[in-house]
């Protein structure tokens, strides 16, 4: 089941045209992601990376992007996992204006598990890999 939040289209997303300006969508899926470590998964992504010492850095991303933002629009953000490997997540992200239901884009990213002491991948967890299964997206690409 996809993890859902919402996030708004502040004044400083939006660039001279008056729509929001696309790199500020590509933190907005950051900001999708981290909310989801918090509240989808229930780990805080500073605790991932502190405390549990992982890290998943991005090492692809993809976006196809639909319809405009504009100030004051709110994002509702569905985050859900598309593939899990043995060290790696695909998340999906669709980004819909609240009002209207308006799909505005959807991206797809692939993260990587990172031990932070050696910087290098390591196997997704057991405890985290099961509790992402259950953000599987149905339906989805592999």
């Amino acid at each position: 089941m996809p993890f859902r939040c919402r996030i708004p289209i502040r004044f400083g997303d939006i660039d001279q045209a008056g729509i929001a300006y696309y790199p500020t969508l590509f933190d907005h899926t950051h900001t999708a992601f981290e909310e989801f470590w918090e509240h989808g998964v229930g780990v805080s992504y500073p605790h991932l990376l502190l405390k549990d010492k992982l890290g998943f850095p991005l090492v692809h991303m993809e976006a196809d992007f639909r319809s405009p933002l504009r100030f004051g629009d709110i994002l509702s953000v569905e985050v859900a996992v598309t593939h899990l490997g043995r060290s790696s997540v695909t998340f999906r992200y669709r980004a819909y204006v609240s009002r209207t239901r308006k799909l505005s884009f959807e991206v797809h990213s692939t993260t990587v598990c990172l031990d932070m002491d050696s910087f290098k991948s390591t196997p997704l967890p057991q405890k985290y890999r099961r509790i992402l299964e259950r953000h599987r997206a149905t339906g989805s690409r592999p």
